[in-house]
């Protein structure tokens, strides 16, 4: 018996990979979260297949589920929205699966902010511009902040930042980035990407939070910060520059 924790994407039904999909339509139990995974995901799975949203449940509650599954000889497909290395609980999961002996894998997902730079048709790495994405949050009602990790300290890189489960905590992460990056700098919110209400805010760090406000976005969405979004005039990659030689493009013979 195996647990296989699988990343479903940040939305949309198709944004799941084959191997997801094919471990959802083979196990026998499929414990999902509620709300943030599609229904049309779980149109993958057996008609027959034991499906439970684990949105209303505790820890305890559900890893009672993955045991009752264990003593029954029953794979479980536990699947978490994005992917499951990103914010997504699975560390304390698995911690109780070791304790209790209990086979685990892990499959990849899209994370939500791949999905909200594919809906921008955006590179969030640009030459001369940014060469880092940071990958963050906030903290309100979830876990703290270690130290060192405040968001002016990100800030102060200059990086593209990403910033999650912030929607509602704006003015902090305006009054925190406005000095580092300026009330100009580019700064998109990206509700529930890739779903089909999929909304797409665009404005400054300056005017973000007013924008978001009269949108009435509270919650499942993505804040992007940085220069990269300005599209400015950047230098081209050396990636495909004609001088640039490598092992696949060798130097070309003169008269070749």
């Amino acid at each position: 018996m195996t647990v296989h924790f699988i990343g479903a994407g940040p939305g949309a039904a198709d944004l799941i990979t084959l191997r997801g999909r094919d471990l959802i339509a083979a196990c026998p139990v499929v414990l999902y979260a509620g709300s943030l995974v599609p229904v049309e995901i779980l149109d993958h799975a057996a008609p027959e297949a034991r499906v439970i949203d684990t949105a209303p449940l505790t820890l305890d509650e559900i890893i009672a589920e993955i045991e009752r599954a264990d003593e029954a000889g029953l794979d479980v497909a536990r699947v978490h929205s994005g992917d499951p290395s990103l914010y997504g609980a699975i560390a304390e999961q698995i911690r109780r699966l070791v304790t209790l002996g209990i086979a685990y894998d892990v499959t990849p997902g899209v994370p939500a902010f791949a999905a909200a730079a594919a809906a921008l048709g955006q590179e969030l790495t640009l030459p001369g511009v940014s060469q880092t994405v940071v990958l963050t949050r906030t903290a309100m009602k979830a876990s703290s902040m270690p130290e060192g990790e405040e968001l002016a300290r990100f800030g102060a890189s200059g990086a593209t930042l990403a910033i999650h489960l912030s929607a509602r905590n704006l003015k902090h992460v305006t009054e925190s980035l406005i000095p580092h990056y300026g009330a100009d700098c580019a700064t998109v919110v990206v509700y529930r990407a890739s779903w089909p209400d999929q909304q797409i805010i665009r404005g400054k760090l300056g005017d973000i939070r007013s924008k978001v406000r009269a949108a009435k976005i509270t919650r499942t969405a993505l804040v992007l910060v940085g220069r990269v979004f300005e599209q400015p005039d950047f230098t081209d990659s050396r990636l495909y520059a004609a001088d640039h030689v490598h092992l696949l493009r060798p130097r070309r013979r003169s008269g070749a």
